[in-house]
């Protein structure tokens, strides 16, 4: 191995290891999944994620076969002095499942999931996706709450908290979590649940990636087969009554009832009529999970704001619901995007969406509003590491383009939209939703009073913080 000045983790000068051949082909005897590094002709392949604004250049990338591959390459890591990322989905906004000069775990190999209908639970590798979790429930009628697009992985979703359609309704992904297998920082496997574990098993349901590698996770299911989805626009320059009116309707609305606000470009194609494609609106996405023909009837109130441009309604398989906005943000894009929560919508907030949403910097840039309230709310305020119960939003402002030449304008257009809405917000955002380089500050903030407990599980679990191309939560000091 060569070396080369760095700072480790801790911030302390010492001597980088740089991997080089003979490493590489030492790593590949030892682990059982294919082992790329640089030279390797799928070298730049395998270092692709879902945001093509991240150009990170791993010394190799592992893919694991299964979860003793993963204890074996957290092992070699550990012991050879390396940088460590682990990729689930590879969906990380900031790139955070890939690390310069270091190793990537990734687990994309391992995306497996087990039913079991009687006693509605699924087990699902680290590496799947939403949409492999989605088919193998949707076969018996069950489903889990997840977030809206398909092809990203259940393990950092979950890992994060997890919201989507299902939310108000069942609660976040990781309400639904029963048990998680884990790597651990020393190599060593554990099966985190209420039973075993326990303080590792609240740390992971919303501390991130903070404190070892899931493997498997297993979920509590519910009954959800076909479901009423919708969507409601009206022009851009209509924000300020619309949102009015949603920020007052939504809370109270049944939790069979969900919604997310949205600020978006009408994409072509159905179901959204000719004249609409391209225009700026803002709107309502539904799912109703309610009596199908009360769907209607539910949603006649999108009329109270004022007639909408466009509305429809269909009852639609929720595995297709799932999968409804995959084609229009694939991966290889350019993204950036930051969050916060909130627990009310000021006036003064509404002018603030008309604003940006007046000037969304190119065809795919959105603002989305995500309601956490209903059975998220029944939840303990420290009953898992996700410390804000007390949200009825979860907002992502989120620029996006094809082009690379677009991305400092749809970085400065989500950054300035996120900042002059930030006096509104609670102070913290959903960790999932968290940008580049936003600071320790910004972590503690969105953990809140859980900061310190958080702390001392990693102190346990992980004290050299070997996990730590994440949102970081440092361990606690002795």
């Amino acid at each position: 191995m060569a070396a080369r000045p760095w700072k480790c983790r801790h911030g302390h000068a010492l001597e980088e290891i740089v991997m080089d051949s003979a490493t590489l082909e030492d790593m590949r005897t030892t682990l059982r999944g294919p082992v790329t590094g640089p030279r390797d002709a799928e070298y730049d392949e395998a270092r692709k994620i879902y945001n093509a604004m991240i150009d990170k250049h791993p010394a190799a990338i592992v893919r694991c076969a299964d979860a003793a591959d993963v204890m074996a390459a957290v092992a070699y890591v550990r012991d050879h002095g390396l940088e460590l990322a682990v990729r689930g989905g590879g969906h990380s906004g900031p790139g955070l499942c890939l690390v310069d000069d270091g190793v990537t775990i990734d687990l994309s190999p391992m995306r497996g999931v087990r039913v079991d209908p009687a006693a509605r639970t699924a087990q699902a590798d680290g590496g799947a996706h939403i949409s492999d979790l989605d088919h193998a429930t949707h076969a018996f009628g069950l489903a889990t709450p997840t977030g809206i697009i398909s092809m990203t992985g259940v393990g950092g979703l979950t890992l994060g908290g997890g919201h989507g359609y299902l939310t108000r309704k069942y609660g976040l992904t990781a309400d639904n979590l029963i048990s998680a297998d884990v790597v651990l920082a020393d190599g060593s496997y554990v099966t985190a649940s209420a039973d075993e574990h326990p303080d590792l098993f609240w740390a992971m349901r919303g501390g991130g990636g903070n404190f070892g590698i899931a493997t498997s996770l297993t979920y509590r299911l519910h009954p959800v087969d076909t479901v009423g989805a919708g969507v409601s626009v009206w022009p851009v320059g209509h924000t300020r009554e619309v949102l009015a009116w949603y920020r007052e309707f939504l809370p109270q609305a049944p939790e069979d009832v969900y919604g997310f606000f949205a600020i978006f470009v009408v994409p072509p194609g159905p179901p959204f009529p000719e004249e609409l494609h391209g225009q700026k609106v803002c709107g309502v996405v539904w799912c109703h999970t309610g009596d199908p023909d009360r769907l209607e009837e539910t949603l006649s109130v999108v009329n109270e704001p004022g007639p909408p441009a466009f509305h429809f309604t269909t009852p639609m398989p929720y595995v297709a619901l799932q999968s409804m906005f995959d084609e229009l943000i694939p991966t290889g894009y350019q993204w950036y995007w930051r969050g916060d929560f909130f627990d009310h919508i000021p006036d003064a907030a509404l002018d603030v969406h008309l604003k940006y949403g007046e000037n969304l910097p190119t065809q795919l840039s959105l603002m989305h509003l995500y309601p956490v309230d209903g059975a998220a709310h029944r939840m303990g305020p420290d009953d898992t590491a996700w410390s804000y119960r007390d949200a009825v939003w979860s907002g992502v402002f989120a620029g996006v383009d094809p082009d690379p030449a677009n991305a400092e304008t749809i970085r400065q257009w989500c950054v300035g939209y996120q900042e002059e809405l930030h006096p509104y917000s609670m102070g913290g955002s959903y960790v999932n939703f968290m940008g580049a380089g936003e600071g320790q500050e910004r972590v503690r903030a969105t953990y809140r009073d859980h900061y310190d407990r958080l702390a001392q599980v990693k102190r346990t679990y992980d004290p050299d913080n070997l996990f730590h191309a994440n949102q970081n939560i440092q361990p606690a000091r002795a």
